[in-house]
């Protein structure tokens, strides 16, 4: 027998405040047109003042428990994957399980920014194969908001915050391609294209920073990349793209999905797309979209879910699930 990491359960939150395109036309100089044009995004969302990353999280977490017909204490583990933790520690993963309630198991944060969530359910998926863990929460959550300069209009126009989050379980499959749960994961990071998106501060400056993106090499490398990690990981679980009911791409920019469609030769017809609701919410994106895919009535039970995402580092990879 095989053991499997099956989905129980999936939930999002945003905040309540909407951020239409026209409103950032007073802040910088943009407009609706040209934000639309460059990255499909419409609008996003932002966090209250006082309104931290953790508690983006722990709505998160709420929905996806309820929707798993779970309680805090049923889990044996949190992993929150975020690049704007509320402190520089403890892991907001440890606020968001004091905030569920849950005393017993461990948390942790895992920092791949836009490529997070892909790392969180590949070490999720280790934890259930290794027996370590029977049923784990995994978060994607952002407040990429504070993160903007908004003298920069390349940039500050991009992004919004968010949470979405799955209850992973672990179940005994017969080790086939139909199997339920996690079928395969591929992980890569490349450090030596730092430079290419970052953010210039931390602990060596003394400072919280702000984004700094070269947009078009970002660009280039990302539908590359992200084809190529789908693939890889599609040849692991001896898949191809005519297997794949819906593609859950990270949502930066409308051409950057549709780039990576075409390259896997998977129409848009089968690709979940939220980018011109909720902007680039890093970390966040795919478990958003993922719930929202879910809610439309897109993703069903027994589909081919392939996920994948870019972010900073270069760290990119991708999971193929059967819901």
């Amino acid at each position: 027998m095989t053991i499997r990491a099956v989905v129980r359960g999936v939930g999002h939150y945003l905040p309540e405040r909407i951020v239409a395109n026209a409103e950032l036309e007073t802040l910088v100089e943009t407009s609706d047109e040209w934000i639309r044009a460059r990255s499909g995004i419409e609008r996003r969302h932002f966090a209250a003042e006082g309104q931290t990353t953790s508690d983006l999280a722990t709505r998160a977490a709420q929905a996806a428990l309820t929707a798993a017909g779970m309680q805090a204490d049923d889990l044996d583990a949190i992993i929150l994957a975020t690049s704007t933790a509320d402190l520089t520690f403890p892991s907001a993963a440890t606020m968001v399980q004091a905030n569920l309630g849950m005393t017993r198991g461990f948390a942790y944060d895992v920092q791949a920014v836009c490529a997070g969530f892909v790392f969180a359910m590949a070490n999720a998926d280790a934890l259930i194969q290794s027996r370590q863990a029977r049923r784990v929460l995994v978060i994607g959550a952002e407040t990429f908001s504070r993160l903007m300069d908004w003298s920069d209009r390349t940039t500050c126009v991009l992004f919004g915050d968010g949470a979405g989050a799955v209850v992973l379980e672990a179940v005994e499959s017969e080790g086939l391609t139909s199997d339920r749960g996690i079928l395969s994961t591929d992980l890569n990071s490349d450090g030596r294209y730092r430079d290419l998106l970052y953010v210039d501060g931390g602990t060596s400056t003394g400072t919280t920073g702000h984004l700094r993106m070269q947009g078009r090499e970002v660009f280039r490398h990302a539908i590359e990349k992200l084809a190529e990690t789908a693939h890889a990981a599609l040849d692991k679980a001896g898949l191809g793209p005519d297997d794949v009911d819906w593609i859950v791409p990270h949502q930066a920019n409308i051409r950057i999905i549709e780039g990576t469609a075409k390259r896997m030769q998977v129409g848009m017809d089968r690709v979940v797309v939220t980018v011109q609701d909720h902007g680039n919410t890093s970390a966040a994106s795919i478990p958003l979209a993922l719930s929202v895919g879910v809610q439309r009535g897109q993703i069903k039970p027994g589909d081919l879910v392939v996920t994948e995402g870019i972010g900073g580092g270069l760290a990119w990879g991708s999971v193929v699930l059967r819901w």
